[in-house]
């Protein structure tokens, strides 16, 4: 029998570890349906250009870090940026869509133009003269 009393043991248990492989697994498969449904809804939703207003600009960075449990020390192993897009409507209404670096860095908050997007996917935005 394994020995559950206190050492740490049953973290390595044939079990234990395949418990942790079927949920690993299941997240992945899940975000995998989860992606190719969103990337579905865009596909079926109609292309539109509406007039809209740069109203806030916002990233996201997430920062991937590895502890190194004998010394303690943290090592640094990079990062990721992810840039997002509010715009407003007319209507009034808002959307927030993620957009490429090189277009973040061209829009200004207050730019009036023209937003092309499909469902959730943004696609351009022609600032007006």
């Amino acid at each position: 029998m394994y020995d559950v009393g206190g050492s740490g043991d049953w973290l390595f248990t044939p079990i234990f570890i395949g418990i942790i492989f079927v949920i690993i697994f299941i997240v992945i498969i899940v975000n995998l349906f989860s992606g190719l449904s969103q990337w579905k809804k865009n596909e079926e939703s109609p292309r539109l250009s509406l007039p809209a207003i740069v109203k806030n600009k916002r990233t996201n960075v997430t920062r991937n870090s590895h502890l190194h449990e004998h010394t303690n020390n943290v090592h640094s192993h990079g990062s990721s940026t992810t840039y997002f897009t509010t715009f407003e409507f007319e209507s009034g209404d808002r959307s927030e869509f993620r957009i490429s670096g090189k277009e973040f860095g061209v829009l200004a908050e207050g730019d009036i133009g023209t937003l092309t997007f499909q469902g959730t996917r943004y696609i351009d935005f022609t600032r007006k003269n």
